[in-house]
């Protein structure tokens, strides 16, 4: 894999590692509550995470009729800072590292070990891993005029020659694949705020695959090649100028 610089001051505001599952229809959410005696130290907080489904009929000369069911499909578990958030659900695992993020080996490291506290309650069958990262870069900000966005993103928001160039907000998406580990990204760059003393550019990455059945072992290691594609992504989107902001 290819190596890139470790930033001591890097932007990422959320990480997060993201497992779907298929689990038997019999399964009781109420065992995943049982996960709790095991990380109740590191993880005092529990809520129950909701699922809403509205469905709607539909027919001619009649109104509408709507129903609505609320389900409980799983927990979430929150670090004594509220930094770290382990979430169980009978569809996905989910792991959050919040502001400050450490570093890569530490993160995934926590994440496999609730992981494996998970899979031996639920014995998932894994359809889809993903990798996300959001990035928050504060460029220096002094008159909306005279920022160029190209000294700081190498694709950012370009607006047509004869109109006014002043930019008060943007959102820009788009999904790449990187068909040598068979995965996509969606990439997504927007700002909508602007700060007396910075602009806040909002670099949001999130890398996945998805087929059939992933074995857990190539689970786990699809999700070091997914951390390598990002890594690929946030330095081919950033300018010299934005890095030395993170040095």
């Amino acid at each position: 894999m290819a190596e890139y610089p470790l930033l001591p001051n890097a932007p990422i505001t959320e990480a997060l590692i993201d497992i779907h599952i298929k689990v038997g229809a019999d399964f009781d959410v109420a065992r995943l509550l049982t996960l709790h005696d095991a990380i109740s130290a590191q993880y005092p907080e529990k809520k129950i995470r909701h699922k809403l489904e509205i469905k709607s009929e539909f027919k001619r000369g009649q109104a509408p009729i709507s129903a609505s069911t609320e389900t409980v499909d799983g927990y979430i578990f929150t670090s004594a800072d509220r930094k770290q958030l382990f979430q169980a659900g009978i569809d996905r695992f989910t792991f959050n590292r919040l502001k400050p993020y450490d570093k890569w080996e530490t993160f995934r490291d926590e994440a496999f070990r609730l992981w494996q506290l998970y899979k031996d309650l639920i014995s998932p069958e894994i359809i889809r891993v993903a990798l996300r990262f959001i990035n928050k870069i504060d460029i220096p900000f002094f008159s909306q005029t005279a920022l160029d966005f190209d000294d700081y993103l190498t694709a950012g928001p370009i607006v047509p020659k004869g109109l006014p160039q002043g930019i008060s907000s943007f959102l820009t998406r788009m999904v790449i694949q990187e068909p040598g580990i068979d995965a996509n990204a969606i990439i997504t760059q927007a700002f909508e705020h602007i700060d007396p003393k910075v602009l806040p550019i909002i670099l949001d990455i999130d890398v996945f695959k998805q087929k059939e059945l992933i074995r857990e072992e190539e689970a786990w290691q699809t999700l070091e090649a997914l951390r390598n594609f990002k890594n690929k992504i946030f330095f081919a989107s950033i300018t010299e100028k934005t890095k030395e902001l993170f040095q």
